[in-house]
């Protein structure tokens, strides 16, 4: 064999061993890419074991354990099917419970669906806790015995912790969102039906007003009973209270401010000049107790019907904003006023008016609820009778008083007469005696004495006796005892004209009252014999001779006489000027007393003497200065009233300071109707 061929036989081994490599590289490669094609598969084989492990485990497991796991699903799986299907049922009633104005179109169709979520709720919280305890059970003996995945035991188990317990959140929010919708119609109604009462201003002291009573409908009435019953079910009693209270207390503010109430809050201290206010006090007070707040308490009590502690509470808050307080705090301001004889009266107006309110305060303010109102009532009452009794019991010492003040100047009548003939005949007139009467039998009976209607009217005796003795000591004040006549005169005219036909001259007699009328006439009589019937003597025809040889003579006396009537009747008549009869009918019928008095007399005096005077020069002006025409104008114009600067009447109180009573008689008499 030659080199030749040894080299081509070696040359065959290496393009086989090529070969056979080439192929090695190529079967390898395509393992390659047979094993990345593979690892995905491999991957989900790996994540399918832990289940398929899972779903084997319990043909693994022993046969008990799976034949009581059987047991336990049985039970669960029942009352769970019920839970569940409650709950599909809750879910289904959202649309109707959250339609915009479901409530307001058909509210008995609201409350029978809310009705209906009511009891899923409490079907649900009354069941759910005791499924998802079974099942927590079921799940706690797979876990146990490893009968299902470790995890999905776990994840199960949590979740069935939150519905162990029962919550608002079992229905997502729907019931309170209904509840909400509920409230909200709630206001609604009562902002409909909640209008302001109008009270009209009587047209006469018996007219009360014309009042107009607010009507909310029964419907309405009945629609707020139904919604308060499901919000006071469902914990919003206190939400309801709330809302009603401002609602209706609004429109009970509202009503009054309309009436012009700010009197109530800036008192004045003068009796006299709150008595307006007093007037309007207690026609305000009984429209807002008898009107206002009876209409709300009975709706109060038809809504609240089941419910009286809430109505009572509601009713008091209403009563509150209503400002009931602020009236009882106007009458504590009348008791704080100053002390005179215009706020006897003034407190005699409050106690009727709280008298007669007495059974509507009982009734309306009667309840724990309304406890600050019974007190300041009660209190204002004991202030009014201890008020009232004392001024009472001073008026006759008042009166006693005034004996030693000066008597007016210009011989008219004291204004303590009028005002006292008046007052006391109001005292015991209608409306003052039985509230007098009334306010002093409460207060003698705290002091366990006994008070009558008698005792009332002698007491208001006695002080116009005390005034009647007033006269006598007020006449002997006089330095002029001609003025001093007139001013008896005049009072004792005033005493009788002012209290004939009066109750109080009906109490005290005719024989009284004629009595009066004698001294009036006395004095009368006494007044013209010692001032004006002084002035016609003087005018004596006594020693004048009209013949020849006593022409002279008889000239230089009736100058005398002249001179002597011009001197007194200027000094008399200038001071009579300033004197005053205060009766009309008494001036003019005095006047003409003086005229008839003087001017025939002084015109027959003329007629035949003075032609004596005429005779001569000018100087008969000095003697002739009147003429009986003259004279009769001046003579009836005297005595005429003229305005006179108020205050006579005057308090002493027992720090010895004394403040007028009758400041402003006039403007106080007005008060004494």
């Amino acid at each position: 064999m030659g080199v030749g061929e040894e080299e081509g036989r070696g040359m065959a081994s290496l393009l086989a061993a090529r070969r056979a490599l080439r192929a090695g590289v190529e079967r390898s490669r395509a393992l390659s890419h047979a094993l990345a094609r593979a690892g995905p598969r491999l991957g989900e084989i790996r994540a399918r074991l832990p289940p398929m492990e899972a779903a084997v485990r319990p043909i693994r497991a022993p046969r008990d354990a799976l034949e009581g796991a059987g047991e336990c699903v049985d039970r669960a799986v029942g009352p769970a099917a019920a839970v569940l299907k409650v709950f599909d049922a809750v879910h289904g009633l959202e649309p109707p419970l959250l339609a915009a104005s479901a409530a307001a179109d058909d509210l008995p169709g609201y409350l029978a669906v809310l009705s209906r979520l009511e009891e899923a709720l409490h079907f649900l919280s009354d069941n759910c806790g005791i499924a998802s305890q079974w099942l927590a059970d079921i799940v706690e003996y797979l876990g146990d015995r490893s009968l299902a995945d470790p995890r999905f035991v776990s994840d199960l188990a949590e979740a069935l912790s939150h519905l162990k317990t029962p919550s608002a959140n079992l229905d997502g929010g729907l019931l309170a969102a209904a509840l909400d919708i509920l409230e909200a119609e709630f206001r609604r109604l009562l902002t409909e039906h909640s209008a302001p009462l109008a009270m009209k201003e009587p047209n006469n002291s018996s007219d009360p007003g014309s009042i107009t009573p607010p009507r909310i409908p029964a419907s309405a009435v009945h629609k707020l009973s139904l919604i308060l019953d499901r919000l006071a079910a469902n914990g919003r009693l206190g939400t309801c209270t709330a809302a009603y209270a401002d609602a209706r207390g609004d429109t009970v503010s509202a009503s009054l401010r309309a009436l012009g109430l700010d009197y109530l809050h800036d008192p004045a201290e003068d009796a006299q000049v709150l008595t307006p206010n007093v007037e309007h006090w207690g026609r305000h007070l009984e429209f807002a107790v008898r009107h206002l707040l009876e209409a709300e308490r009975k709706l109060c009590v038809a809504v609240f019907e089941r419910r009286p502690e809430a109505a009572s509470s509601c009713f008091a808050e209403i009563a509150s904003r209503a400002g009931i307080l602020d009236f009882l705090k106007f009458g504590r301001a009348i008791c704080d006023a100053r002390k005179d004889p215009i706020k006897l009266l003034r407190l005699l107006d409050v106690f009727d008016s709280l008298s007669k309110l007495r059974m509507d305060f009982n009734r309306l303010f009667g309840g724990k609820a309304c406890v600050e109102i019974q007190t300041r009532t009660r209190e204002l009452v004991k202030r009014v009778v201890d008020g009232s009794v004392e001024i009472f019991e001073e008026l006759l010492v008042q009166v006693e008083l005034q004996r030693n003040m000066p008597p007016p100047a210009d011989g008219g009548v004291p204004r303590i007469v009028s005002f006292v003939a008046k007052y006391c005949n109001q005292l015991l007139g209608d409306p003052y005696r039985s509230v007098l009467t009334q306010v002093l039998v409460i207060h003698r009976s705290w002091r366990k004495e006994t008070f009558n209607d008698k005792m009332l009217v002698d007491a208001v005796l006695n002080i116009v006796k005390a005034l009647e003795a007033n006269f006598e000591a007020w006449s002997k004040a006089y330095e002029d005892v001609t003025l001093s006549y007139l001013f008896m005169m005049n009072t004792h005219w005033h005493f009788f004209k002012h209290l004939k036909g009066t109750k109080m001259g009906e109490i005290l007699g005719d024989e009284w009252l004629r009595e009066h009328e004698q001294y009036k006439d006395y004095y009368s009589a006494v007044f013209l014999r010692e001032s004006w019937g002084t002035l016609a003597p003087l005018l004596s025809r006594e020693g004048i001779i009209l013949f020849s040889k006593g022409r002279a003579t008889a000239r230089d006396l009736v100058k005398q006489r002249l001179k002597s009537f011009n001197a007194n009747f200027d000094e008399m008549y200038q001071k009579q000027s300033a004197w005053i009869i205060s009766d009309r009918d008494l001036q003019q019928k005095t006047c003409h007393l003086v005229v008839q008095a003087i001017v025939p007399v002084y015109r027959s005096f003329m007629q035949n003497y003075g032609p004596l005077v005429d005779q001569q020069d000018a100087s008969a002006n000095k003697y002739v200065k009147f003429t009986a025409e003259g004279l009769d104008k001046m003579l009836s114009t005297l005595f005429l009233p003229k305005p006179r600067r108020a205050g006579s009447f005057q308090i002493r109180h027992s720090n010895g300071k004394i403040t007028s009573a009758m400041t402003g008689l006039y403007r106080s008499s007005s008060t004494l109707k």
